[in-house]
């Protein structure tokens, strides 16, 4: 049997290895939609898509941020996790270097994502929002300007979510589409296949990818005309899980198409309809209402406009608003993917991918 001192040596040893390997990971650069905002469209005048009003915000930072829920994103709770502030909106950073605020852009990573914007590059192109390719541009803008460190670049992660506003526009009935369902999702993954080489190419290493999750179950679905309220909208899920589909592959050709990268995919898809199937399980009363909004699901009117009302416990409900999960919804879907199985994200967690030196 090893003697304490040994066992207590081991602990520290282990203890210590495992909080300097974190240290493998200094910074998160972000990219997306409404699901990883941090408040880019607060800052875009323009942009007619915002979350920058109560009460959006008020479980965890007690105003709003410009995230489209009551509180933290799953990038918020990653970055928690890996012990690094959270990221900054470009659009902030940007102004606070402009006006001279501060020096340098921050050093833990900024997030580019903006809510309402797709893979596609006219995707609510009439609210303002900055699609994925122009955020991939922002990017490399600070590259190109020595900006950004490059050495950081290799001690970062890349978060990538986006997809779900191309598809459920495709239901809009004003907005009637050119493509058959698979061809419009094989145009979306043309789109995500040209970001990652390009991500790839000014230094990403460790990258990211999160599915969507079923987008044909939001409350906003309550919307779109002949769309079923008793039950998720199976057309739209088809398409979703098609395109998840395609992500997964993009994911799995990484190591062979990109030397030196590592890729992981985490399935949002698959952890949200376990939520679904088991609620109890997971602390939710409702998975099927928004807690903030109003009308059918709480999906005919978005959370702080006229006419909307509140749930007293977000943490019960799985949707903070007709279209967004509560905080507790991002920080279980966070936990697993900090540290869960393959059937959940793979082929590793990311609690390995940031302990990894690339």
């Amino acid at each position: 049997m090893e003697s304490p001192a040994l066992l207590l040596s081991l602990l520290v040893l282990g203890f210590s290895t495992s909080a300097i390997a974190t240290l493998n990971v200094r910074a998160i650069f972000t990219f997306g939609d409404s699901i990883f905002d941090a408040g880019n469209n607060h800052f875009n005048k323009n942009c007619t898509a915002q979350a920058d009003f109560p009460p959006y915000g008020s479980s965890f930072f007690h105003h709003s941020t410009g995230r489209f829920t009551n509180g933290r994103t799953v990038v918020d709770f990653i970055s928690q996790f890996v012990g690094i502030e959270l990221q900054k909106p470009y659009l902030q950073a940007q102004i606070e270097v402009a006006n001279g605020s501060t020096k340098d852009y921050p050093s833990n990573g900024i997030n580019f994502a903006s809510a309402g914007s797709g893979v596609l590059l006219d995707t609510n192109k009439d609210l303002a929002v900055i699609p994925l390719q122009d955020q991939l541009q922002q990017f490399q803008t600070l590259i190109d300007q020595n900006q950004i460190d490059k050495q950081l670049l290799q001690n970062s992660i890349f978060f990538f979510e986006s997809g779900s506003n191309d598809i459920f526009n495709y239901f809009l009935p004003l907005d009637t589409p050119t493509l058959n369902p698979d061809a419009y999702v094989q145009a979306m993954l043309t789109q995500v296949g040209q970001f990652m080489d390009q991500i790839y190419k000014l230094g990403a290493r460790r990258i990211s990818v999160f599915s969507l999750g079923p987008v044909g179950c939001v409350p906003a679905r309550a919307l779109l005309p002949g769309a079923p309220v008793d039950r998720c909208f199976g057309k739209m899920d088809k398409m979703v899980k098609s395109y998840n589909q395609g992500l997964e592959n993009l994911v799995k050709s990484i190591p062979s198409k990109y030397p030196g990268a590592v890729g992981v995919y985490g399935a949002v898809y698959d952890i949200v309809q376990l939520f679904r199937a088991i609620p109890q399980r997971y602390g939710f009363l409702n998975v099927s209402s928004a807690c903030c909004g109003d009308g059918t699901l709480g999906g005919l009117v978005q959370c702080g406009k006229e006419g909307y009302t509140v749930c007293p416990n977000p943490d019960q409900f799985l949707f903070w608003d007709y279209f967004h999960p509560s905080e507790h919804t991002y920080n279980l879907i966070s936990k697993i993917f900090w540290s869960g199985t393959q059937s959940r994200i793979r082929p590793l967690n990311l609690k390995d991918l940031a302990n990894l030196t690339v």
